[in-house]
């Protein structure tokens, strides 16, 4: 009998069980899972946010690197672009040219360096030049004789120059302290190394800095005559408009008109 009522009271135990709703059975498990999901979904969307903030930070950082190794524009235009070209003349001071053009729409002021600034000078050695406008600039350099063991023309200068950019506004005098006053401003143009020429060789290169040194010659003979005074202005043959005589006759004819009223 006590077996029996053991039987009856598992069997109804069980039976018991199997009749519940499936959904009281896993509310308490499906539960959990459900937090449990909600968790990592939203672990999950942190990381992701995280993740893009951290990609627009390493692209914002890419781009700024990239940007720094881009080559800065240029605001000039050089011909010869890189060499300035001498004459091979061993123990005389030979001449260089160089057009300089400005490409910008804002005037732009120029200026020279050279690591031999007692051996080398530069005609001018800075200006200010207007949108579109050029100028051959000269360059002077002593040669020095060349060394036992080296042929004269391959002797290798070790002087280079530098041209140096600044964006000024409008029409200004040139004077050298502008590219100190504004030093985080200049652009450096380009870096100029010198190549000796063998004038008992003609070539193009030869010839075009010869017309070059032609131009740059007769433009600075025109810079140095003085500005044309402006004197009477002469108004058809003998007849001379003096600007103190006509103020004068004028006063005279107004001292008349009073006299006449007075009367």
């Amino acid at each position: 009998m006590e077996v029996e009522s053991e039987k009856s009271g598992s069997v109804g135990k069980v039976w018991s069980f199997c009749r519940k709703p499936f959904w009281q059975t896993t509310h308490t498990p499906s539960s959990s899972s459900s937090s449990t999901s909600y968790n990592t979904h939203n672990v999950h969307q942190n990381n992701l946010q995280s993740v893009d903030r951290s990609g627009q930070h390493s692209s914002t950082t890419v781009s700024s690197v990239a940007k720094s190794f881009l080559p800065t524009k240029r605001r000039l235009r050089l011909d010869p672009t890189n060499k300035l070209y001498f004459p091979y003349e061993p123990g005389k001071q030979v001449r260089s040219a160089i057009a300089i053009e400005n490409t910008c729409k804002s005037h732009v002021a120029f200026k020279f360096q050279t690591t031999a600034p007692k051996s080398c000078y530069m005609r001018p050695p800075g200006g200010v030049l207007a949108p579109g406008e050029s100028i051959i600039a000269t360059v002077f350099k002593f040669v020095e004789p060349p060394e036992s063991n080296e042929k004269p023309i391959e002797q290798k200068s070790k002087v280079k120059f530098k041209i140096m950019s600044l964006k000024v506004q409008g029409e200004i005098d040139y004077v050298p302290e502008l590219f100190e006053e504004q030093r985080d401003q200049v652009a450096i143009e380009q870096i100029l190394r010198v190549v000796f020429v063998d004038l008992e060789r003609p070539s193009p290169v030869l010839d075009k800095l010869k017309r070059m040194l032609a131009e740059a010659d007769a433009a600075l003979e025109v810079r140095k005559k003085p500005p044309e005074e402006k004197g009477p202005q002469v108004a058809g043959e003998g007849l001379v408009i003096d600007e103190w005589k006509e103020r004068r006759e004028r006063y005279l004819a107004q001292q008349q008109v009073q006299g006449v009223h007075s009367v």
